[in-house]
């Protein structure tokens, strides 16, 4: 019998890259990778890929968690998913991490920008405002897990550090400050004051790059300087940092490597988040061809240019498996161990084949079983293992503090080519909007915020 040049795995909805139509798509294997294809009547065809690795594309598939709902919904369904967001009845996942957005503004203008903030742009939110997104947050959420204030550039606001006393004030569990850093290397009084809201306070840093071109090519400008300061005040300080870099195949995803292991070396800094660049708002310089990075090219980096991890540490996160993806170690000692290789993916139970035995740091070996496990019995182990694998979970150990965790995350925030409705539906990064809404972060840029 004749056979197709692939193999068909599934279908799903997609969109038009064009008109943002919905549109059918196909999910197919072929010469060992994944690949989206899918057709717009007016626009035509796209193959896309979305994977490298099917096994590991696969696995994700079977590494999902029961849906946890928020306690409000703000929309029923009427046109049904991706145009319905509030959120939706329909949604299957609760807000893990809401964006609080206080200001349009900037004082760069990046060529990659998801916002596409400026210079001179865009205004700032009103208390009034920022009160009345917190309460809709908190109403969804009860005590929200993590909000990340956002913008523009958050440090802009000319009420910034009263919002951040609201927030100490309100529910919320762990507040991030998104920025490009700009303010902390600059103004070491205002760095102190950000560092007097923890503990329950982290700076989520725009760290892209090493190299000058790369900066001005990505951010408009060489911020080396400024992230060098940026650093020796925040290590100084001791304040909670994770490093964010936007990542492009044709930019800086051979520096991969390179930074994780300066990150492991800073004092301040907790983990690292890798976000592949997202199709929306401003992308010059990019091409989808060559600039676009898949989940498992990161993944793939990571273990092959660091060192650090090996592939058994970095593992779907449950709440949006084909999106998110993680690793943990500690830091000990001036020892990085990795921590993630010890649980059982399939399972989300503490994996008997590899007892936790660290040689020199054997006194911490019951500090990290109870990390693992509240008892004996896998409901046990099985709700602390999905706290582990969340955005910041806590550490209930006498020897070991947050200082000594470090995070390896991959955030792959999908855009109109590889856009999924079946994994959107999972999305657990939602933005507040002023007319009461929680939006996920991938139908925000791409739907809603110029709307």
């Amino acid at each position: 019998m004749p056979e197709r040049p692939y193999t068909y795995f599934d279908y799903t909805m997609s969109l038009c890259p064009v008109c943002l139509k919905k549109i059918d798509a196909k999910i197919i294997f072929q010469d060992g990778k994944v690949y989206m294809t899918k057709k717009c009547q007016e626009h035509g065809s796209w193959k896309i890929l979305l994977s490298t690795d099917i096994e590991y594309y696969k696995f994700s598939r079977n590494f999902v968690k029961q849906s946890e709902m928020p306690y409000k919904f703000a929309k029923q369904v009427e046109k049904g998913c991706p145009y319905d967001c509030g959120l939706c009845t329909d949604h299957e996942q609760h807000s893990c991490l809401t964006i609080l957005e206080i200001t349009e503004t900037c004082n760069l203008t990046c060529p990659t920008c998801y916002a596409n903030s400026a210079v001179g742009k865009g205004k700032h939110r009103t208390l009034q405002e920022i009160e009345s997104m917190l309460d809709m947050i908190v109403a969804a959420e009860k005590e929200p897990d993590v909000l990340q204030i956002s913008g523009g550039e958050p440090t802009l606001h000319p009420e910034f550090f009263t919002i951040l006393s609201m927030l100490k004030e309100s529910p919320v569990k762990h507040t991030m400050l998104n920025t490009n850093g700009i303010k902390i290397a600059n103004d070491r009084a205002f760095a102190e004051k950000l560092a007097a809201f923890s503990p329950g306070f982290e700076v989520y840093l725009q760290f892209d790059s090493f190299d000058p071109a790369t900066l001005i090519k990505m951010r408009g400008k060489d911020l080396t300087k400024v992230r060098e300061r940026a650093i020796a005040t925040l290590n100084e300080l001791n304040l909670s940092t994770t490093l964010v870099v936007t990542l492009e195949k044709d930019s800086n995803a051979e520096e991969i490597g390179q930074i994780l292991e300066y990150a492991i070396r800073q004092k301040c800094v907790r983990g690292v988040t890798f976000q592949p660049t997202q199709v929306a708002g401003r992308n010059d310089n990019f091409s989808y061809e060559h600039s676009k990075i898949t989940l498992s090219e990161v993944r793939n980096a990571i273990v092959s240019q660091s060192g650090l991890f090996t592939e058994k540490d970095i593992i779907p996160v449950p709440c949006n498996p084909d999106a998110l993806a993680m690793g943990y170690a500690l830091k000990l000692d001036g020892e990085v161990l990795p921590l993630t290789r010890y649980i059982d993916p399939g399972k989300l139970l503490l994996n008997s084949e590899n007892s936790i035995s660290f040689e020199k740091n054997e006194r911490i070996r019951e500090d990290l079983l109870q990390i693992f496990s509240t008892g004996t019995s896998p409901e046990s182990q099985e709700n602390r293992l999905q706290s582990l694998l969340c955005c910041l979970p806590s550490l209930e150990a006498p020897k070991l503090k947050y200082d000594n965790l470090f995070r390896v995350i991959i955030m792959n925030f999908m855009d109109a080519y590889d856009f999924d409705v079946r994994s959107v539906k999972k999305s657990c990064v939602h933005i507040a909007t002023t007319d009461g809404r929680l939006i996920p972060f991938e139908t925000m840029n791409l739907l809603y915020r110029d709307a």
